[in-house]
């Protein structure tokens, strides 16, 4: 596989080279230091990437049908409404401040049956809107088939890590979309996947470059 340089490919090319291979196609995108810190000092990954990966994130968002976030992860990077159809991943049904406002429709939850907050989703989000996969584990693999009846067929998340680690554990995942900016920030921060214990084989598929950052696409090999 051949490093290519990110600076050379258009937006066009960028999409192309970004295409799901099948549908539905569920990716994760991830940015991490080389040591494999998922996050800067201040606990937010918006403090460790940079222009190559917001180009690739802006890319990546805007080819998606709708974005799949933990809730944990919503309110530590303080998301507000984004341009697509979020869905919310959480077993307390609890809804992060900055996404209350959201017109009706935008905000998905997925939770369990057996969530404190059920009722409270239902009432702020609307029946149709709360997806109510499991008793007390969400089901995500029927998440991902629901997504996909509801013709959101290329599937984004943007983790967190012990999310990705469920996806990766419960043999969903299609792609792994993977900064690596040239920093090292040692200490104790999170990886990019955390939790379930998982051995999942990966395939290089693509290799970008820019001013040092390495921005790629490494394919779920079948179990």
């Amino acid at each position: 596989m051949e490093l290519q340089r990110l600076a050379d490919l258009s937006d066009d090319e960028l999409t192309r080279a970004y295409a799901p291979a099948r549908e539905p196609w569920l990716r994760v995108n991830f940015v991490s230091t080389v040591d494999g810190a998922a996050q800067g000092s201040d606990g937010v990954s918006k403090s460790i990437n940079n222009d190559a990966d917001k180009r690739v994130f802006d890319a990546l968002r805007t080819n998606a049908d709708c974005l799949v976030v933990g809730a944990g992860t919503l309110r530590t990077e303080g998301y507000d409404v984004p341009r697509l159809p979020l869905v919310v991943v959480s077993r307390s049904a609890d809804l992060p401040p900055t996404l209350r406002d959201a017109p009706r429709g935008r905000i998905l939850m997925a939770t369990v049956a057996s969530s404190d907050g059920l009722a409270a989703a239902r009432e702020h989000l609307g029946d149709d809107n709360v997806l109510v996969l499991g008793e007390d584990e969400i089901d995500l693999p029927a998440l991902k088939r629901e997504l996909a009846e509801r013709g959101w067929r290329d599937q984004l998340c943007e983790g967190g890590p012990s999310l990705f680690a469920d996806l990766l554990a419960a043999g969903i995942v299609d792609e792994l979309c993977w900064t690596i900016v040239p920093r090292l920030a040692g200490g104790d921060a999170v990886r990019i996947a955390v939790g379930a214990e998982v051995d999942v084989a990966l395939r290089p598929a693509l290799l970008l470059e820019q001013d040092g950052t390495l921005l790629g696409r490494w394919l779920v090999e079948p179990a």
